[in-house]
């Protein structure tokens, strides 16, 4: 028996005092110690001090007592390394019951030890790893049932632990889906089931405290065993409350305006295809609004953008209150609103928007103790089975709304498809696209008009520039089929700044500097802003003399404009350039605006002109004109001169030059570049 206990125990015998009487070759093997360094020397000979004093007085009491003690010991070996034995000590008694020695069967579990360890610290590791991650973790056992929760997800259901552990999740976590709101529970059963690990976007948990939502994303995976049952389920809440509401913020401004509140452009055409869908499928009515504000720009001009958008979002407030809870109100851009009137024909679209109109009317602004008046011109389109794609309808309402603007503002207009007014109106607006495409495809050409003197007049060639169009076949365009839509439609300043950029790129390659240049200008460029900048930046890109360059507007722009004109004029004779006022004798008031103006030519207009010859009055007007225009050192132009009966006329009169297809027609500027100098 002692023999087995040898070959498979660490044995050890020990007197009543602790003294070792015998050790085998297991305990010098697994201490280091010679068999000789052991025998006679106390057990205390191994202690390694990590016990401590009561551990020991514990174990003698026991063994003293004729009690075997179980444990386990950690020793220290000779060279100063630890092992950890299990330790089972019998005591051996005599006759009186007094124990006389001590067997000591020992088995090796440093190894053990050192795994549980190991185990110990993993787990220690876990645990504080799930305690301090940013998710909400929640495990059950095999029946679903709770048993463990990490602070994160308690804070997140607003429950401890305690009050959960052994009860299934879906009765004591509040969470449900945020668009179904079917309640959470069915991915634990798919889990326990199947073994399937599930994903759950778009779910909300709601704290069960403070009532307060968050936005979580849900993964809920099996726990395996060794055998791949499933054990459990880890349910892990991952808290997206933040992103989700930048992603609700992101959308909201995607599809709303920022100053009102209201959707935007891009949304309200949307909804807009959605109304025309419902028409065309379920054979429904609807009616689209175009509103435009009348007299917002006055807003603008007197008291600045900031009192504009204030105008904006008290107006807004108002039209909201009117807005049916199936429509929508929309701010399109600028001062232009929308409304979608969904299910309401057209009789009901035009009361619903003369109410519109009268809100409008009625609302009165005051900013800074001024109060001012505004209306609206909307225009009315139906949307019904027939109607044409959403840019259609939106053109046409867009047309409707200038025609109400046109008959005098503040109105409904409706549109329909064979009035002559819309189709005027649409035809304009068509133009706008063209025009822009052909500033984005530099489809503009420059042409030129000699004018000549009439009188012995030296000076250098004067030449008027023209404008033609190229349209999308190749077809040349005259200005008079698309300056009226460019002028309706804003569109005059860019086509002013592409002229003007392109004859100073012209003067600057064809290197002739006998040749005047006079460039029309519009009355938007003249009351806009940035023209003198942009003009400057000219001249500083290229290599231009001012005196080479002469730019004409209307009278009617310059009286228009006056104390734009006149300062606008004035710096530009300030760099050296000259000024001429076309169609003069056009207004009413021509000769008492004439002493204000610091031009150096007059162009008479052709109406006078064209009615010399046959016409006492007009004759007499020119005459009028040109000897004003002497008296104050201006030169005079007759424009339109088409005969010879008429250029004989203007002679004798004493005008200075004059312009017209009898003169020239008008050719392609880059003629000038093989013309030589001295022919006109």
């Amino acid at each position: 028996q002692k023999f087995a206990l040898d070959q498979h125990s660490i044995v050890s015998i020990a007197d009543r005092d602790g003294v070792i009487t015998y050790a085998n070759d297991k305990l010098c093997d697994v201490s280091q110690y010679g068999r000789d360094e052991l025998i006679g020397k106390n057990h205390r000979v191994m202690n390694s001090g990590y016990h401590s004093d009561e551990f020991f007085e514990e174990l003698w009491v026991t063994i003293k007592a004729g009690n075997v003690w179980n444990g386990e010991i950690r020793s220290r070996k000779k060279g100063g390394d630890y092992f950890w034995v299990d330790s089972t000590i019998v005591p051996f008694v005599d006759s009186t019951g007094e124990p006389y020695q001590y067997v000591a069967i020992r088995t090796d579990v440093t190894e053990h030890k050192r795994l549980e360890r190991a185990l110990f610290k993993e787990k220690e590791r876990a645990q504080i790893t799930l305690e301090s991650i940013g998710d909400g973790v929640i495990t059950t056992n095999a029946r679903g049932l709770v048993d463990y929760m990490n602070p994160r997800a308690e804070m997140l259901a607003g429950v401890e632990l305690e009050e959960c552990k052994g009860k299934q999740l879906g009765d004591v976590v509040d969470v449900y889906d945020e668009t179904t709101h079917h309640k959470f529970g069915g991915p634990i059963e798919a889990c326990l089931k199947k073994g399937h690990r599930v994903a759950l976007p778009g779910q909300v948990i709601v704290n069960q405290f403070t009532g307060k939502e968050f936005a979580i994303e849900v993964m809920a995976s099996p726990i395996l065993d060794r055998e791949d049952d499933v054990v459990g389920v880890v349910v892990v809440f991952h808290d997206v409350t933040e992103l989700r509401g930048l992603a609700n913020k992101i959308s909201y401004q995607a599809t709303h305006d920022a100053l009102t509140g209201l959707i935007n452009r891009r949304e309200f055409e949307r909804r807009l295809a959605l109304l025309l869908e419902s028409a065309r499928q379920e054979n429904k009515q609807h009616a689209l609004c175009y509103m435009d504000l009348d007299q917002f720009k006055i807003v603008n001009d007197t008291c600045g953008h900031v009192a504009g958008d204030e105008l904006l979002r008290q107006l807004t407030t108002l039209l909201q209150v009117q807005v049916r809870e199936r429509d929508t109100l929309a701010r399109l851009g600028g001062d232009e609103f929308g409304v979608l009137l969904g299910d309401c024909r057209l009789q009901k679209a035009e009361e619903i928007a003369e109410e519109f109109c009268q809100t409008v009317r009625e609302f009165r602004f005051v900013w800074q103790e001024k109060s001012f008046e505004i209306g609206a011109s909307i225009g009315l389109v139906s949307i019904g089975s027939d109607s044409g794609s959403t840019t259609d309808l939106l053109s046409a309402a867009d047309a409707a709304c200038y025609v109400a603007k046109d008959k005098g503002r503040n109105r409904v207009y409706i549109y329909q498809p064979d009035d002559k007014e819309l189709v005027t109106r649409h035809g304009e607006m068509q133009w706008v696209s063209r025009i822009n495409r052909a500033l984005e495809e530099n489809r503009f050409h420059l042409y030129y008009q000699p004018i000549v003197p009439l009188q012995d007049i030296k000076e250098s060639m004067h030449v008027e520039i023209l404008l033609r169009m190229r349209d999308d076949t190749g077809r040349l365009v005259f200005p008079m089929a698309f300056i009226p839509a460019a002028e309706r439609f804003d569109l005059m300043p860019a086509i002013d700044r592409w002229v003007i950029r392109n004859v100073f790129s012209f003067c600057e390659a064809s290197g002739r500097d006998d040749i005047v240049y006079a460039i029309n200008l519009s009355g938007a460029s003249l009351s806009g802003e940035g023209l003198m900048e942009y003009l400057r930046e000219q001249f500083s890109i290229y290599d231009v003399r001012p005196e080479s360059l002469s730019f004409e507007i209307t009278e009617t722009a310059a009286i228009s404009n006056l104390s734009e004109a006149i300062h606008f004029i004035s710096e530009l004779k300030m760099l050296g350039c000259r000024f001429s006022l076309d169609d003069f004798g056009s207004g009413l008031s021509s000769f008492a605006y004439l002493k204000n103006l610091p031009v150096d030519y007059l162009k008479i207009d052709g109406g006078f002109i064209r009615g010399i010859v046959d016409n006492p009055v007009d004759c007499a007007m020119v005459e009028s004109i040109n000897h004003i225009g002497h008296v104050m050192e201006i030169k005079t132009i007759a424009e339109f001169v088409e005969n010879d009966e008429i250029y004989r006329c203007i002679k004798a009169l004493g005008i200075d030059y004059a312009q017209g297809y009898n003169i020239a027609k008008p050719e392609p500027l880059s003629g000038l570049l093989k013309r030589s100098p001295g022919k006109s």
